[in-house]
């Protein structure tokens, strides 16, 4: 009988995740099955229970149920503490195990991936929700000269600081400011956290946001948003997040599995499918 894994969210029918998951088993020869499950408001924390009475070995966990998922968990990974969010879910030994593997992802594309050296650079992180959360802080053990988070609301991205430079050794390296704020400031990566380019939106930004050779990431993937637009004509280079989707999934594989896949291959025949 196969191991059974699932994502879970809602919506959730546009999922990547079965399709990327079931390549990782194929390429490192697992005997499992992963599917995606809808969850409605109220059944979240049921639909986990079921799943997980009924044999189920881990989950994935996708908007808008990340915080419920980190409040549902026993233990959690020092990871799913700092983003206060879980994206994903071992159920071995009778324990809800929680870990947020979205940051690492995030890290792992932009080096490994896009050649992108975070040690010493200043990077900007825009938005202070859920998904900023999330990535902050990978992207500090990295090590950059300057993280800032701007958000349309100064005070989030000021509460966000607080909470990072509780938590980590580069909290003096973390500032908060408004997107007014940014003019006369350059950063060699500039990361999109906000949900503007999923309504096809975009902060007011400065023209002058990219340094030499800086690097334009969007966590949105799939579409060419105005951010991404905005940066190209302004000379940066530009990334969507499908490396993030992809190398996120591969760091949950590996905490259930114990086996890390190649990510190459599957970004490369995602995108190769986007285009047809």
């Amino acid at each position: 009988m196969p191991d059974r894994y699932a994502v879970i969210g809602n919506p959730i029918a546009h999922s990547k995740s079965p399709a990327i998951h079931a390549r990782f088993a194929q390429q490192t020869v697992q005997d499992m099955t992963y599917v995606a499950l809808a969850a409605d408001e109220d059944g979240f924390e049921g639909t986990v229970e079921r799943f997980r009475s009924e044999g189920g070995r881990g989950m994935n966990v996708t908007l808008p149920f990340k915080h419920r998922a980190f409040a549902l968990a026993n233990r959690r990974s020092a990871r799913a503490e700092q983003a206060l969010a879980a994206n994903t879910l071992d159920f071995r030994d009778g324990v809800i195990s929680a870990d947020n593997t979205d940051g690492c992802g995030l890290v792992r594309d932009l080096v490994a991936n896009h050649a992108c050296e975070l040690h010493g650079r200043r990077i900007l992180l825009m938005g202070a929700g859920g998904a900023a959360y999330g990535v902050c802080g990978p992207l500090l053990d990295e090590g950059p000269a300057e993280l800032m988070i701007a958000n349309r609301t100064p005070e989030k991205a000021v509460a966000m600081c607080r909470h990072f430079a509780k938590l980590h050794r580069y909290g003096s390296r973390l500032s908060a400011v408004s997107f007014d704020d940014l003019r006369d400031r350059a950063f060699g990566i500039v990361v999109n956290a906000t949900s503007a380019g999923l309504s096809g939106e975009m902060p007011s930004l400065p023209p002058e946001l990219f340094a030499p050779d800086a690097l334009a990431y969007e966590m949105v993937y799939g579409r060419s948003t105005p951010f991404l637009g905005f940066a190209r004509a302004r000379g940066a280079r530009t990334a969507d997040g499908l490396g993030m989707l992809v190398e996120q999934a591969a760091e949950s594989f590996f905490i259930w599995r114990g086996v890390r896949p190649e990510t190459a291959p599957v970004i490369a025949e995602l995108r190769a499918v986007a285009r047809v």
